[in-house]
């Protein structure tokens, strides 16, 4: 299997890309193809050798008629760019509409003037509107039949009732009837027009939303700052950043002094401060002061540069409404068409065929599912990128959507609810003196690279002391042992002291403790403790309100794991746990789920991996930087705050309730417009009543819906 992405334009509506994406599928050489409409990528599988851009795109004229641009994603634009109002396709469109407008204008004027409306003249001019308008369409319907592709779509609905509503006119005795059929077809392709530019303009306001990427970046050379893009970039160049810039890439602040705002990038709002050696990521702005950072890693590598890589990646993966909506479109259009057809049969019999074709006519036009086909995908995309904008990284739609459907979550401890940073809090000394009880231990712990022997030297210097050790020995899941100035040193926990002989009893502390012993006698002991997070408390508390249970997995002993969890709120834990067994609790979780309830998990997304894949969703904490994270989590948490979890299923529900708006919204609509054109025939209603319904039941339907999706990027989020 070869996979391959490609940036793909061109397609008019989402229904189009739906259609060749199908097409692609049936193809032998193509395992599986996904057309992402919103983030204008094409993914495909292949079986054997890929297919060249050119036989892709000759595929896809197979199917669809529009002028389909298909590119590697590796030639694709780094930086977001506004979607031109007015292309080739736009304005190749408005000067048909214009025609059309200005033919069935004078058509009109001529017939309520001086001649008939049977009059070859006004038949002419009427004629030639529809076929300036219908070609398109027409080419659509017949590329579908050649290809063997299902016809019945919005093209094939447009078609019968254009031609319909123009032919009634030899069968009814009404003088707006050439009028009302061309009025909807100028109507149709007004619809489409607002709807290429509107749904342009929502893919570029997402994507413009979650942008971080800096427009410039400040390249030192010599005694020179010259502006640079942050692609031209290379390790170890030196760059200044002044205030309210964007950080290009990620690098070292090697001067100066400054204030950072990470909101952008992590949905943090405290302001950081930064100084010489502190690490700057990618997409922050520079809030107050100015430094001078050296670049650790190129542009495409950098953070900012993952996470626009994962979020314009997203649409690989759909979610159950999109699917949903898909297969809904391909039902749901021939069912309009055979209630027109029965309409047209039923009432023909009752008030007459010119009566009850017109009613038919306007059906099928009210039919189009444009309105709920572009308007549900983009609530999802704009989901993903409100995440974003809030320090939260969703791969892809069925993730977003799974959330919703979160039944219990497990969670590891240390690192994820707690700090990860253990803080000395007690010191302990057993017959010798608090000084010369921390020289031995720090002696002891001066040459270990171990976060508890990092806690432990602290802020201290112990160059002097790693010159003076023998024989030093770091016991993996003990301690140390080690030789100084003549003292054999023991310093772990408590197995690592009885092993050797020494006399020691257990103490009963909360924390990790570690054990000193020198010429095997015990001299006492430290705490160490890991706080837990200010948000953690909250984020259970959010959950079990959602009905989602927590359950604590955790490596550290029963007892501390038993303080976090009460402390926390966690009812349900489990301590002295493997990565192997916390990955069988999850294994089990997933094969044994009830009613469909997703299993979630959240790690550190390092040791945590083997959790993270099992899981139907993987949350992986702070863990950009990390590509073990990237490439096995399905939820990204920027920032280090458990309550970004509580917020991405926050999200994942907005989401699906402007979709589940949307569908129901648009549904109800066209019933009513549907009612309103089948009494048309018992009731007057005032002239071109009925082609203003169909026309707001159709395209102000999804221009309204399509607002509605793309507000949603704009909500704020507890």
């Amino acid at each position: 299997m070869i996979k391959k992405v490609y940036t793909i334009s061109g397609f008019d509506c989402p229904n189009c890309a739906a259609n060749a994406e199908c097409h692609l599928n049936k193809q032998d050489n193509i395992d599986s193809a996904v057309i992402d409409f919103n983030n204008e990528r094409l993914y495909i599988t292949y079986k054997d050798e890929p297919l060249s851009i050119e036989q892709i795109i000759s595929l896809i004229n197979e199917v669809e008629e529009d002028e389909i641009t298909i590119t590697h994603l590796s030639d694709k634009k780094e930086k977001v760019e506004e979607e031109p109002i007015f292309n080739k396709e736009t304005i190749l469109l408005l000067v048909r509409i214009f025609f059309i407008i200005a033919l069935m204008v004078t058509a009109k004027i001529l017939e309520s003037t001086i001649l008939d409306q049977r009059s070859w003249q006004v038949i002419a001019l009427y004629l030639a509107a529809l076929i300036i308008g219908i070609y398109d369409i027409f080419l659509a319907v017949i590329k579908n039949i050649i290809h063997k592709v299902n016809p019945i779509d919005e093209h094939l609905l447009m078609l019968i009732s254009c031609i319909g509503a123009f032919c009634i006119v030899f069968f009814k005795d009404k003088d707006t009837v050439f009028f009302d059929g061309v009025m909807v077809l100028a109507l149709f392709q007004i619809g489409e027009l607002i709807e290429d530019i509107l749904s342009n303009k929502s893919k570029s306001a997402i994507k413009k939303a979650i942008d971080l990427r800096a427009e410039t970046a400040n390249l030192i050379k010599g005694e020179e700052v010259i502006s640079v893009s942050p692609e031209s970039l290379n390790i170890d160049d030196l760059v200044m950043i002044k205030v309210g810039e964007k950080i290009p890439v990620d690098g070292e602040v090697i001067s100066g002094s400054g204030t950072l705002d990470n909101s952008s990038l992590t949905g943090e709002s405290v302001p950081v401060d930064v100084s010489t050696g502190s690490i700057l990521l990618s997409g922050a702005t520079l809030s107050s002061g100015s430094v001078t950072m050296k670049v650790l890693k190129t542009f495409e590598n950098s953070t900012v540069s993952k996470i626009m890589e994962l979020v314009e990646s997203s649409g690989e993966k759909k979610s159950k409404v999109d699917k949903f909506i898909t297969k809904f479109a391909r039902i749901y259009t021939p069912i309009v068409l055979l209630i027109a057809i029965l309409y047209t049969v039923i009432f023909g019999f009752i008030g007459g065929f010119a009566e009850s074709l017109y009613g038919g006519v306007f059906i099928l036009i009210i039919g189009c599912p444009c309105s709920i086909v572009i308007s549900v995908p983009l609530a999802f995309f704009a989901g993903i990128g409100l995440a974003s904008r809030n320090g939260i990284v969703i791969k892809g739609a069925t993730y977003l959507d799974q959330l919703y459907e979160a039944g219990v979550l497990f969670i590891d401890k240390t690192g994820t609810l707690t700090y990860g940073n253990f803080e000395l809090s007690k010191v302990s000394p057993i017959g010798i003196n608090e000084e010369e009880f921390m020289n031995y231990l720090l002696s002891a712990e001066c040459l270990s690279t171990h976060p508890i022997a990092k806690a432990i030297i602290k802020n201290r210097d112990v160059s002097k002391l790693s010159l003076k050790q023998n024989d030093y020995q770091e016991l993996a899941g003990y301690g140390i042992l080690t030789y100084f100035e003549g003292h054999e040193i023991y310093a772990g926990n408590i197995n690592l002291l009885k092993n050797n002989g020494v006399d020691i009893q257990e103490e009963n502390e909360n924390g990790t403790i570690i054990y000193l012993a020198v010429d095997k006698e015990y001299v006492g002991y430290v705490v160490l403790s890991d706080i837990v997070r200010n948000s953690s408390k909250e984020m259970i508390k959010r959950l079990n309100k959602l009905g989602i249970n927590v359950v604590l997995l955790s490596g550290d002993n029963k007892d501390k794991v038993k303080n976090t969890a009460e402390e926390v709120g966690i009812k349900e834990y489990y301590g002295e746990l493997l990565p192997q067994d916390k990955a069988k609790y999850v294994s089990n979780a997933v094969s044994n789920k009830k009613n469909k309830k997703q299993v979630l998990f959240a790690g550190d997304g390092i040791n945590d991996t083997p959790s993270i894949m099992l899981a139907d969703v993987g949350i992986a904490m702070g863990g950009i930087g990390s590509d073990v994270a990237v490439s096995n989590a399905d939820v990204i948490i920027m920032h280090d705050d458990p309550i970004k979890i509580a917020q991405a299923i926050d999200i994942s529900r907005k989401a699906r309730h402007v979709a589940i708006f949307n569908i129901v919204f648009a549904i109800s609509i066209k019933v009513i417009a549907l009612v309103l054109t089948m009494l048309s025939g018992t009731i007057n209603f005032p002239p071109h009543f009925i082609p203003l319904v169909d026309a707001l039941s159709d395209t102000g339907l999804t221009v309204l819906l399509v607002i509605n999706s793309l507000l949603l990027i704009y909500r704020k989020i507890k």
